[in-house]
């Protein structure tokens, strides 16, 4: 692979000390929100557990906005609730600014960003620079016409993805996800590791039963993680239909605040009622608790999440109509003169572990593009989350949704 910038491998920055910048931070917000109901809804994935990063997709499509032009480039803003591309572009640079800090003990989260395009198809100046300077993106050239040197290219990119996740995520393009009228991919995977602020003793981990959707025969047992009896302050707060808990995750020497919030609907069989007024609010962080109470139980399931989707058609379902036509326009990209392209598929795989010690999580994305209130004293509480209910987990000074997820069965490691 011809890398235009001396790259060999994929860039990833490493934050330990800043939170994400807060400008863009609603648009992303109301995008997890309207995604996560739209993936929860469709054929392929409705009644299974769903992972995906807001933040990788959100910030991948903004580099496809560095390129667009038209009403290609008003539909992806009005998805992405960004004024104008650049907005967006300084929202990833607020994510890589900085080079890893030295800062002890905080969360570990790293971004990568790739435009891989066909060879001797030469891509705008502009679109070079911001590519390069916002996105700090790894730019190479290689081969998508040639049918014997296809299946190398998808190879190429895959181990880009391997590279940037630690080899969490092997693969983001399957098989056949290539043809000889594909001419760029663009690029992104995230990576996250945090330890909790107060871990879980393993030795008090016990298998207990998890309601699944489908009624009392569709229960299994499942381990629950959970704290010594007692009573334990707690980022919990309750609502009208549903439940959260915030579990903060431990933090280094700098300002970002990071954790994972559950959101726990009253009925076994709630998830959807919930998400889909969370969608309907656009809002998030309202709902987390500021403040802790007293709880007397906590049971929590363990859980891994893998998923991978094709998202074309749901964008499409969220409005991005334009850029996967004929009617494309990616002119800021590449000159039509040069070539003529538009959006292809949109692939995207998340893998999410929460355990006693904490969580990590992953998520790759690659856009192919082809030619043409104060605190009250309450009671004593607990909570229970023995049945199917949602994470997100969040940067809180920013209100930005790194990764969320669908718990549907937490015995299930894959879709």
């Amino acid at each position: 692979m011809e890398d235009q910038r001396g790259q060999t491998r994929p860039r990833k920055k490493a934050r330990k000390s800043k939170s994400p910048p807060a400008v863009g931070s609603g648009g992303l917000t109301a995008f997890a929100l309207r995604l996560a109901k739209k993936l929860a809804e469709g054929d392929d994935t409705r009644g299974s557990n769903i992972a995906f990063s807001p933040l990788s997709l959100y910030t991948t499509l903004g580099l496809v906005a560095a390129g667009a032009r038209g009403t290609t480039l008003d539909e992806l803003l009005a998805l992405l609730g960004a004024s104008s591309s650049h907005e967006v572009a300084g929202f990833v640079r607020g994510l890589s600014a900085t080079e890893p800090s030295g800062s002890v003990g905080g969360p570990l989260i790293t971004y990568a960003y790739g435009v891989f395009h066909q060879k001797n198809m030469e891509l705008t100046p502009a679109y070079l620079r911001t590519a390069a300077e916002s996105y700090k993106a790894e730019i190479g050239a290689i081969d998508f016409a040639q049918e014997g040197s296809r299946e190398k290219t998808r190879k190429e990119i895959n181990e880009w993805a391997a590279a940037a996740t630690d080899n969490l995520i092997p693969e983001i393009l399957p098989e056949g996800s290539l043809s000889d009228g594909s001419r760029l991919v663009l690029t992104n995977a995230i990576y996250f590791k945090g330890v909790w602020e107060s871990r879980f003793p393993e030795a008090l981990t016990e298998h207990r039963t998890f309601y699944r959707l489908g009624g009392a025969s569709a229960a299994i047992i499942v381990p629950f993680m959970t704290f010594y009896p007692g009573l334990h302050d707690l980022f919990v707060s309750y609502h009208k239909d549903f439940d959260v808990l915030k579990l903060p995750y431990k933090t280094g020497d700098g300002t970002a605040r990071y954790s994972m919030c559950v959101f726990l609907p009253h009925a076994r069989g709630g998830l959807r009622a919930m998400t889909n007024a969370l969608a309907a609010r656009g809002s998030l962080l309202d709902h987390v608790p500021k403040h802790t109470i007293k709880v007397t139980k906590l049971l929590l399931p363990k859980f891994k999440l893998s998923f991978f989707c094709r998202l074309a058609e749901v964008l499409e379902s969220l409005g991005l109509r334009q850029a996967f036509s004929k009617e494309a326009d990616l002119s800021g990209l590449v000159e039509r003169s040069v070539c003529d392209v538009r959006l292809d598929e949109v692939f995207h795989k998340a893998v999410v572990e929460v355990n006693e010690e904490g969580t990590k999580a992953v998520a790759c994305t690659a856009v192919s593009g082809r030619r043409k209130q104060c605190a009250r004293r309450v009671a004593p509480r607990e909570f229970v989350a023995d049945h199917p209910f949602a994470v997100y987990i969040v940067e809180e000074v920013s209100g930005a949704v790194v990764f969320a997820g669908h718990v549907l069965d937490p015995s299930s490691s894959s879709q």
